[in-house]
């Protein structure tokens, strides 16, 4: 979500190779995001190759940050 909430989108390949991660790994995340509603899809084709980009919803934007949030005073109450 991190990369999300810093670039407008993103597609599925430029994700893969800025996470270092195998195409069922991250499908299978981003399958995960996208029935939470944190994420929205758009398909389309360039030069006839299909090309897949993600973006971060409103929704998803406002979990990230209350995670974000969490981790900062977790991070607090430890000191």
């Amino acid at each position: 979500m991190s990369v999300l909430a810093v670039n407008d989108t993103l597609d599925f390949s430029s994700l893969k190779d800025y996470l270092e991660v195998t195409d069922g790994n991250l499908a299978s995340h981003l399958k995960a995001l996208e029935k939470e509603h944190f994420i929205e899809v758009t398909k389309a084709f360039i030069d006839r190759k299909p090309n897949t980009k993600y973006a971060m919803t409103r929704l998803g934007r406002k979990a990230f940050e209350e995670h974000l949030t969490a981790l900062e005073n977790l991070i607090k109450s430890q000191k």
